[in-house]
C-alpha cells in the first residue's frame, strides 16, 4: 500500500511538471503570435522621421546624416541564395546619437570597391532592428583585416572609437550592390509544438499509470483466487 502511494506521488509529480511546462508553452506561444502581429503591422506603416519618433523594434524610418566610409565593416553572411559574402554596415551620425547602418550584402570581391559606397545619405530609409547577443560558437572577428562575424559592440568599439545604438537601421530599397537585406516577420515560432509535446508525455504517463494500477490490481485477485 505504501508503494502505491509514493509510486502515484511520484507519477503525477511528473504529471504536474509537463502540464506546466506545455501551459507556459502556450503562454509563450500568444505572446509570440501578438509578436509576429505586431511586426507585420510595423512593416506595413509608411517610414516615419526617426529623430521625431520614438524608437521600437522593427520600425520603419526615414532620416539623413553623415555615413563613415572610412570604418566601414565588412560582416560575413550569406545572401538569400546561400552564397557567401559581406554585408556591409557603416557608422551613421544623426543629430547627436550615432547608429550603424546596414546597407546589404556584397560578394567578396566587391570589398573596399568605391563603386558600394554610392548612396544618398540626405534620403536614407530603412528599418530598425535591436541588435540580438552573437553566437558564441562564431569566429572571433579579425579587425585588423576588417573581417568580421559578428557585430560585438566591444570589437565595434575598438574599430570605430564610437559606442552605438543598439538598434541597427538596414537599408530598404531594390539596389543591386550592396543588396538590402529584407526584414521580415518570418521568426522561429515553435512554441506550439512544444506544447503538444509535453501535454502529450503528462498523457501517456497518466495512461501508463493507469495501466499498471490496472496490472497490479488484477494481479492481486489471481493471488487471492489462487489463496
Amino acid at each position: 500500500m505504501r508503494y502505491k502511494f509514493l509510486f502515484s506521488i511520484f507519477v503525477f509529480f511528473f504529471i504536474s511538471v509537463f502540464i506546466a511546462l506545455g501551459s507556459w508553452q502556450i503562454v509563450r506561444l500568444n505572446w509570440k503570435l501578438e509578436l509576429i502581429n505586431q511586426i507585420k503591422t510595423s512593416l506595413k506603416d509608411e517610414p516615419v522621421n526617426l529623430s521625431s519618433s520614438t524608437i521600437k523594434n522593427y520600425l520603419r524610418i526615414k532620416t539623413n546624416g553623415a555615413i563613415d566610409f572610412e570604418k566601414q565593416i565588412y560582416l560575413y553572411n550569406l545572401n538569400e541564395k546561400g552564397k557567401p559574402g559581406f554585408e556591409v554596415i557603416n557608422p551613421l551620425k544623426i543629430g547627436g546619437s550615432d547608429y550603424l547602418l546596414n546597407r546589404g550584402w556584397i560578394p567578396f570581391d566587391m570589398k573596399n570597391s568605391k563603386i558600394i559606397d554610392i548612396i544618398d545619405k540626405n534620403d536614407i530609409v530603412g528599418i530598425l532592428k535591436k541588435q540580438t547577443k552573437a553566437n558564441r560558437f562564431k569566429p572571433e572577428n579579425n579587425i585588423l583585416d576588417n573581417y568580421w562575424f559578428t557585430l560585438d559592440r566591444d570589437d565595434v568599439f575598438k574599430f570605430t572609437g564610437k559606442k552605438f545604438s543598439p538598434y541597427v537601421i538596414y537599408l530598404s530599397g531594390n539596389n543591386e550592390l550592396p543588396k538590402p537585406k529584407l526584414i521580415t516577420a518570418n521568426i522561429s515560432n515553435n512554441h506550439k509544438k512544444y506544447a503538444m509535446t509535453w501535454f502529450s508525455l503528462a498523457i501517456s504517463i497518466f495512461i501508463l499509470y493507469l495501466y499498471c494500477l490496472l496490472y497490479t490490481s488484477d494481479a492481486a485477485d489471481e493471488r487471492s483466487s489462487v489463496d
